[in-house]
């Protein structure tokens, strides 16, 4: 899994078509693209690999590092 973050909706929308033609480059079939026209999140589901592109706001909010965090490992109380 990989999730990075662009600046400007014009921007996310080039990665993810970027990503999705050296994917295709690399035998990969079957990319799915959600969320590619104007959001804040778009989601690239390549099978084995899962690319997540968030503008900063919609990064901080979902955190999706936090959930393969250490902290997962302590039991609250």
């Amino acid at each position: 899994m990989v999730i990075a973050t662009g600046l400007a909706d014009r921007q996310i929308a080039a990665m993810a078509e970027h990503l999705s033609e050296k994917l295709a480059q690399a035998g990969v079939k079957r990319v799915q693209i959600e969320g590619a026209q104007g959001s804040d999140w778009v989601l690239i589901d390549a099978g084995d690999i899962i690319v997540h592109l968030f503008k900063p706001d919609a990064r901080a909010m979902y955190a999706l590092e936090k959930m393969w965090g250490a902290d997962l490992d302590e039991v609250s109380a």
